[in-house]
Formats: C-alpha cells, sequence, structure tokens
C-alpha cells in the first residue's frame, strides 16, 4: 500500500503543467482582410505552445492562448515570416 502514496504527488505535478495558461494580445500591422487574418492565424497557430488564436481584423490583433511559455519573439517571428508587422505584445 506504500505506492498510492506516490500518486498524488505526480498527480500535483501533471496538475501544475496542464494549469499553466496564458493569453497575449499581438498587435498587428498590414492585415486587409479575411484572407489576411487567416494567414496570421494559420502562422500563430504553428508556433509551438500555442494552443487557440482569434484574430480580431477591425483591432488589428491577435489573441494568443499558449499551453506554455512562449517567446514573444516566436510570435513576432511567425507574424513577420507571414507578412505583416508586429506592433505590440501584451
Amino acid at each position: 500500500s506504500g505506492a498510492p502514496a506516490s500518486e498524488p504527488a505526480a498527480d500535483n505535478n501533471s496538475q501544475e503543467r496542464t494549469e499553466i495558461v496564458m493569453n497575449k494580445t499581438v498587435k498587428i500591422e498590414g492585415m486587409m482582410c479575411e484572407h489576411c487574418a487567416a494567414r496570421v492565424e494559420k502562422a500563430l497557430a504553428a508556433v509551438a505552445g500555442v494552443s487557440d488564436v482569434k484574430v480580431d481584423l477591425a483591432a488589428k490583433q491577435a489573441v494568443v492562448t499558449l499551453s506554455e511559455a512562449v517567446e514573444d519573439s516566436a510570435l513576432t517571428a511567425a507574424v513577420t515570416d507571414a507578412g505583416y508587422e508586429v506592433t505590440g505584445i501584451l
């Protein structure tokens, strides 16, 4: 019956990992239409650690949901590679 005592510790560790959810708002210039927004969404979604992306064309921004820590530079690079300009990350 010694095994169950070690299980809660393992559960706690896995819970902590899955509970880390952060949102970052990426301000983007250059998106003109829904096709632009879709390209930005696809580019950001491809970044490791990104679990969800909501692009708001009118607000010129994307809200990115992260499942793990992601450097702002990685998000900036994804948008820049797609052909758009990041003006800030909040």
